[in-house]
């Protein structure tokens, strides 16, 4: 790889970092429009929403994960549950008793979080 049109990024000790990004017309008018309403500069108005942006990022992300890790644990359970009931059940009655037990009693059903609330 060239390194023509490359600069050193190193950044002295109490200072920011300065960089040049190219921009849109509409998206340099939006960014405008944002600074302007919260009386900052377009220097201010463009970190601050990459910081947002970067927030809400991890936010998701971590919001997936945690999605992802309750999926895992549910299989799991369903996988041990199945390995400990009575084989001669028949398959509905295997499945009846497996939803029973991962979903809880339905007295319970108001205090889950992991479930989407009915409405009345």
């Amino acid at each position: 790889m060239s390194d023509i049109g490359k600069k050193n990024h190193t950044v002295r000790p109490g200072r920011d970092a300065i960089s040049a990004v190219q921009l849109s017309q509409s998206l340099t008018a939006e960014i405008d429009a944002w600074a302007e309403a919260h009386h900052i500069s377009r220097s201010d108005a463009i970190g601050r929403l990459v910081e947002l942006g970067l927030k809400a990022s991890r936010a998701v992300s971590s919001q997936h994960s945690l999605q992802q890790d309750s999926l895992n644990i549910e299989d799991e359970a369903i996988r041990l549950i199945r390995s400990l009931l009575d084989p001669s059940l028949p398959d509905e009655e295997r499945e009846r008793r497996i939803r029973r037990l991962v979903e809880g009693p339905p007295e319970f059903s108001e205090q889950r979080i992991d479930l989407p609330k009915h409405q009345k």
